[in-house]
């Protein structure tokens, strides 16, 4: 069966380096579907607001997240941790307590930065926000991309490394293999 997997960007740019790879793992993994779920028209986390549904943007992107079999979170840094906007987006898919829609959701992290660390801060403080969530992040690999200007296309919007590219690809396939391994979990 083919499994759905959504792709939640952490930035909001236009030319998001992360934006790239997101658009460039379909092309690498083609047995799945991919959906991106836009996190832009969130509003800021209130619990005022966090009722029944939620504002209509909040419950477009829960609903993305509920049919997706598994999510794929692309991470910068900025200023060694976790970008605001996906927070705020993580926030937002982890109420209502008792039936967030990251509960038992596989979720795998990667990031991509000029930088020459990989967002391993940023991905560490995701993990961490996952770890919160209840969902099953995908254990032992992780996927950090340093030196990203230098491995992209800026016209095509892709990923241009060849190296970075099949890690990128190991990385996805993992991913959806751990799909099946956390709805075992579930079972």
């Amino acid at each position: 069966m083919t499994k759905k997997i959504g792709l939640i960007v952490g930035s909001l740019r236009e030319l998001s380096y992360n934006g790239m790879i997101a658009d460039t793992i379909p092309e690498l993994v083609e047995n799945a579907e991919y959906e991106h779920i836009a996190i832009a028209e969130l509003p800021l986390y209130n619990a005022d607001l966090d009722h029944g549904d939620g504002p209509d943007a909040v419950k477009l992107f829960r609903e993305a997240i509920r049919r997706s079999d598994g999510i794929i979170i692309l991470t910068p840094e900025y200023n060694s941790g976790t970008p605001g906007v996906l927070k705020n987006a993580l926030d937002w898919a982890s109420t209502p307590t008792k039936t967030a829609v990251l509960i038992k959701k596989p979720v795998a992290v990667v990031g991509a930065t000029p930088g020459v660390k990989g967002t391993i801060l940023s991905q560490q403080q995701v993990r961490q926000t996952l770890e919160a969530t209840q969902s099953y992040v995908l254990p032992h690999q992780k996927m950090y991309i340093s030196e990203i200007i230098h491995k992209v296309d800026q016209e095509s919007r892709k990923l241009t490394d060849e190296t970075t590219r099949k890690y990128l690809q190991r990385y996805v396939q993992s991913f959806v293999q751990w799909i099946d391994q956390a709805d075992r979990l579930n079972s």
